[in-house]
């Protein structure tokens, strides 16, 4: 069975696998396995967006996550 350290490590970049959940919240989006810093500054001028908790509480997110969650019950 994956350990919550497993699991994030292939969630977030080398540098980032060994901080708590709490921690990466504050952690750049950049911290994100795919997620590049050209690709975390477009979400800040788009969308004001700095941290991994900005994106995870973003309300274009949120929407997108409740529409998908839609889409999958029908």
């Amino acid at each position: 069975m994956a350990t919550l350290q497993d699991t994030i490590a292939k969630l977030v970049d080398k540098k980032f696998e060994a901080l708590s959940p709490k921690e990466l919240m504050a952690s750049p989006v950049s911290a994100l396995s795919g997620v590049s810093d050209a690709d975390a500054e477009a979400l800040r001028k788009a969308f004001g967006i700095k941290t991994i908790g900005d994106l995870a509480r973003s309300k274009v997110v949120v929407a997108a996550q409740a529409i998908a969650a839609l889409a999958d019950q029908e």
